[in-house]
């Protein structure tokens, strides 16, 4: 069985030691490699344009004080163009305020520093909050993340950052929450990655993480209004309304997406049944977590399944989300084959190895060449098999719930 071929990855350390070293050399050469690009020819060569592009140029804009400006696509998109020499990608931002204010100081580095500070700094963070919550399986983990690990190293995203975050939030929930609070807060960068965690957090009562993220979000937000101006948030708010009338028309990368609404619209679904589909999809992803609580789960087991779900609820997720399946990943390896038969487990394997392998195909030169219409969300159709298979695992199992540390490495509980 495929399951039970990466689970022997952790049968002896020299094992595991050789498949992390071996997994985190090509890591950093793929890295070393986007380096080399961005000094070689900066943000825009042969109409490719990655991420980063935008990030930079918005925190540029911090500093020329026209941030507000950024948030309206046709504007943002001029932007782009006047420093590309025309080139330009479809990149709405969207973000909120506290997110310009992390970029900001980027604007004083060159492109190529710029890119390697923020995606090396994130990745770093992700790769030791990954070692900490995932032990013994910690290798097993990097081989199944490693197609969307690569890719966000590609597009320079952010998604090791919010996996990182998410990842500390799971490790300090039991026992420090003042710094799973901090990090919950954080996430007020992509809020909606957020859901599935924060309603783990409110069923099970833990006010005083709660408390300290709502006190985050309230300081951030004030500090950006004291920086950009009340105006932002009208301009923020006016960017996320244009942005949803964009997804309604089918004009973002849905084949990119890995939302429920992505896979059904780019299958033939009218927009309205997509987005409905996609409530559904969310109701059933929170409904996991609640379930998983009720039925006496392991904190751990459920807070790896919200961890999983999160990227499940908002229709607007992307390839470069997929790091935060990882934390949920490393946190269910333990207890899985308890709940799971070796089929079962070897198809939510291969669903999450499909999901960034799928967004890692259709970023290169090989898919280039075939009509966006005609590319289907495969990544968004996986993962709502594997939200199926997660609520239908919870359903029909209960686990004793030990007390433990989330935090301490992961092992299988008795």
């Amino acid at each position: 069985m495929f399951a039970e071929t990466l689970e022997s990855v952790r049968s002896q350390p020299s094992k595991r030691a050789l498949y992390v070293r071996a997994i985190v050399a090509a890591l950093a050469a793929i890295f070393a490699l986007k380096i080399y690009w961005f000094v070689r020819w900066g943000f825009w060569h042969d109409q490719q344009v990655p991420d980063f592009a935008a990030f930079h140029l918005v925190a540029q804009r911090v500093w020329l004080g026209d941030l507000d400006l950024t948030y309206r696509f046709a504007v943002f998109m001029k932007m782009q163009a006047s420093q590309s020499g025309g080139a330009t990608g479809f990149m709405p931002w969207t973000y909120p305020p506290q997110f310009d204010l992390l970029l900001a100081p980027l604007a004083f580095l060159p492109t190529w520093a710029a890119y390697a500070l923020f995606t090396g700094a994130t990745l770093a963070a992700y790769l030791m909050t990954l070692r900490k919550l995932a032990g013994e399986h910690f290798a097993q983990v990097l081989v199944i993340l490693f197609p969307a690990i690569a890719i966000t190293i590609g597009c320079g995203q952010n998604g090791f950052l919010t996996g990182a975050l998410i990842g500390l939030v799971c490790a300090h929930a039991d026992r420090r929450q003042v710094l799973a609070g901090l990090a919950l807060g954080a996430m007020v960068i992509k809020p909606h990655l957020a859901v599935a965690i924060g309603l783990y957090l409110l069923v099970t009562r833990q006010w005083v993480t709660i408390a300290v993220a709502a006190g985050v979000v309230l300081v951030s937000s004030l500090a950006c209004t004291l920086a950009f101006g009340p105006q932002i948030w009208l301009a923020w708010l006016g960017a996320i309304k244009e942005s949803a009338g964009f997804l309604e028309q089918g004009l973002y990368p849905l084949f990119r997406m890995i939302s429920g609404y992505a896979a059904l619209y780019n299958f033939g679904v009218p927009a309205g049944g997509a987005f409905w589909g996609q409530v559904t999809i969310a109701g059933l992803a929170l409904a996991t977590v609640v379930l998983g609580v009720v039925r006496g789960m392991p904190p751990s087991f459920t807070l790896g399944v919200a961890a999983v779900v999160s990227v499940m609820i908002s229709p607007y997720a992307y390839d470069y989300d997929l790091p935060i399946t990882g934390v949920g990943l490393a946190l269910l390896l333990p207890d899985l084959p308890k709940v799971a038969s070796p089929r079962e487990r070897s198809i939510m394997y291969t669903l999450l190895m499909l999901a960034g392998a799928y967004g890692l195909l259709q970023s290169t030169s090989l898919a280039s060449g075939f009509d966006e219409r005609f590319k289907p969300a495969i990544a968004g159709a996986a993962l709502m098999v594997l939200l199926t298979m997660l609520l239908q695992t919870m359903w029909r199992n209960a686990l004793p719930a030990p007390s433990v540390e989330l935090g301490a490495p992961a092992r299988a509980l008795e």
